[in-house]
């Protein structure tokens, strides 16, 4: 079994686009309001970070599933 990279990046990607996402989210907006011109960057690309961790992480699974449905015959 090799490790598919897609596998690491995507949980490096989910974890921290949900971190900064929290981060956020919790933080005060008034900080958003003097230094990103009132956008909430933080959770917008915590955001963005997790959906790309959440697709990363599909594509792994769905070439699992594509691995696993192969017969022995075609595998080697």
């Amino acid at each position: 079994m090799s490790l598919d990279i897609r596998l690491p990046v995507g949980l490096f990607f989910l974890a921290s686009g949900l971190l900064l996402a929290g981060y956020g989210l919790l933080v005060d907006p008034e900080v958003y309001a003097r230094h990103s011109l009132g956008q909430n960057v933080n959770s917008i690309w915590g955001l963005i970070f997790a959906v790309f961790g959440i697709i990363m992480l599909l594509l792994v699974r769905r070439t699992r599933i594509r691995e696993s449905r192969q017969s022995p015959k075609e595998k080697s």
